[in-house]
């Protein structure tokens, strides 16, 4: 190849890159909020996953893409990783949609998609129309990527040294498999890798179209692409938790022991290929002296999709059955656990909703989830002024994102109750309660994370408590870790003891912050402490005093639950 052929090669690789992209942008802009939340929702066992997840992949054309969003739902606790390793699976199966829009003979007509969706991207105002036109437009452009590399390629049908390279695949398949995998982590993307494998396959050699490559040679450098698309997810993974890491682990496990199996069957995994491409009618000319057959070069496009779709489905196929042992391997590549609650709904069910009692009763278990991982994190709270580390950090940080999301979407749920069925007054008191504890839990929870923010800036500063003011610290933490205690209590038993306590508490509390006040200001004026640490172990007694408050509320919301003029007291005060 000279320097024009090899600069038209690159330049027909980014036009085609640049096409898959805008046409997945495309995609993304008219369906891809659409696409997040049927991923979020519509997962609940790996079969379903594996549908799912083929389906976006199919809408917004890139496994890359879906993958990454399963990395985020699983490192946002949105989705369990039984269920990321059926979606996973699913773009798979997903990703080879675009293998056959390569294979489709529509490269004659790719200026006229350029030039339509142009028009329809510049033309017209309406935002849904412009996005159509990106996805002609990038359609288009994608095949005249596919254009411009099919006519830089013709050259290598007469060069020794790629003939030679050929060779040694057709005798090394793992060269093959090491070749396909580098390409794809450095185009970032198995589907332009494997775009231009079909491009090359599909360049004639002679008059009688035998193909550039064969299918013996073609299917090892196939199979290292699914290998190199798995740095995609690796890179997503970084700096995530560890269940993220894991789904990106096992998209790597599912790719790499997939391949290698089918590397290790390629002499029947080939027939099994070239049958089918018989069965389809594509013309077979002789390989190696008539040693074996692979369609002509005219076909060989189609034979890359099926050799693609039919190594996505079979992996899949092998694998779904063994989710569970998936889950073993990629939990002794990543061990430990991360320091995090899922941040997912356990109990609510929005099918439910008309009959109010089972309603309100799965939103109550919820809010005892909240309050249990409000206990976590004043637990964590009290650790971290003790010893200062990042793991207390990142979990106290985390599980203030999940208490925030989860008040979304209990208050979410109770709003639509309201709505959509009618209800007792008893009931109507109820999730009044509810809406109500809500807040006042995840304001706990901003209570314990302003803390940690405490704690890091001690660190920052290099200021510490003295040993006197650290065993007040302990004595006002100890009351607060029991008035929380008996805020789960209460909320899950509807115990009105617990209740009772509860208000018994948040009075000693209020006595205690006047006596550590006073004893730590006593402490400063005997010069015991730091005059730094004053403002900072002032502020620390009175967060511990609304954590308090809003124990309190919750003890009121349960005492009350039970009187039908609650509603109407709670508005007047409103």
């Amino acid at each position: 190849m000279d320097v024009h052929s090899i600069f038209a090669l690159f330049g027909g690789l980014a036009l085609f890159i640049f096409g898959m992209q805008q046409m997945g942008e495309g995609l993304q802009k008219t369906a891809g909020e659409k696409m997040r939340s049927i991923l979020a929702m519509l997962t609940g066992t790996p079969l379903r996953g594996v549908i799912v997840g083929a389906l976006v992949t199919m809408i917004i054309q890139s496994s890359s893409a879906t993958t990454v969003m399963v990395v985020g739902f699983v490192s946002a606790g949105l989705m369990t990783l039984n269920q990321a390793i059926g979606v996973i699976m699913g773009a798979n199966i997903g990703t080879t949609m675009t293998a056959w829009i390569v294979a489709a003979k529509i490269d004659e007509y790719a200026w006229f998609f350029v030039a339509a969706g142009f028009i329809m991207m510049f033309a017209f105002k309406n935002q849904k129309v412009r996005s159509l036109g990106q996805i002609v437009f990038a359609f288009g452009v994608l095949f005249v990527g596919l254009n411009g590399m099919s006519a830089a390629m013709k050259p290598l049908a007469k060069s020794p040294a790629f003939a030679e390279l050929l060779l040694q695949i057709k005798d090394i398949p793992v060269l093959g498999l090491v070749v396909g995998a580098i390409t794809t982590m450095i185009v970032q993307s198995s589907s332009a890798a494997i775009g231009v494998l079909q491009t090359l396959a599909a360049t004639p050699t002679d008059a009688i179209g035998t193909p550039l490559i064969s299918v013996n040679q073609a299917i090892p450098i196939l199979l290292g692409s699914n290998i190199g698309t798995t740095i995609t997810a690796i890179l997503a993974a970084i700096g995530g938790s560890r269940q993220a890491k894991r789904a990106a682990a096992a998209h790597s496990v599912f790719n790499i022991v997939g391949s290698v199996v089918f590397l290790l069957l390629i002499k029947p995994y080939t027939w099994l290929v070239t049958q089918i491409m018989g069965l389809l009618g594509a013309t077979l000319v002789p390989i190696n002296g008539g040693t074996a057959l692979t369609p002509v070069a005219d076909s060989m496009r189609e034979t890359i999709a099926v050799s693609h779709t039919v190594f996505n489905f079979a992996n899949t196929l092998l694998w779904l059955p063994f989710v569970w042992l998936m889950v073993k391997i990629v939990r002794q590549i990543i061990r430990g656990e991360d320091p995090i609650i899922q941040r997912r709904l356990a109990y609510i069910d929005y099918k439910v909703m008309h009959t109010p009692a089972v309603a309100i009763d799965l939103a109550n278990k919820e809010l005892v989830r909240m309050t249990e991982i409000a206990t976590q994190m004043t637990e964590d709270s009290h650790s971290l002024m003790l010893a200062h580390t990042d793991e207390l950090v990142q979990r106290i940080q985390m599980n203030e994102e999940s208490l925030d999301y989860l008040e979304n979407e209990i208050v979410r749920y109770l709003s639509h109750l309201f709505r959509v069925t009618s209800m007792t007054d008893e009931d109507s008191v109820r999730i009044a309660g509810l809406m109500h504890a809500t807040n006042d839990i995840e304001r706990i929870g901003d209570y314990c994370n302003n803390i940690c923010e405490t704690s890091l800036l001690m660190r920052s500063k290099g200021i510490s408590f003295s040993v006197d003011a650290l065993k007040d610290l302990d004595e006002a933490f100890a009351l607060v870790r029991s008035i929380v205690n008996e805020s789960i209590r209460a909320l899950r038993n509807h115990d009105l003891v617990a209740a009772g306590r509860i208000m018994s508490h948040e009075d000693e509390i209020d006595e205690l912050e006047i006596r550590l006040r006073e004893s730590h200001l006593s402490r400063l004026g005997q010069g015991n402490c730091d005059p730094q640490s004053t403002v900072l172990f002032l502020e620390l007694i009175h967060t511990m005093e609304r954590i308090s408050d809003h124990c309190r509320n919750l003890a009121d919301i349960v005492a009350n639950s039970q009187k039908k003029d609650y509603i109407i007291h709670e508005k007047a005060g409103a």
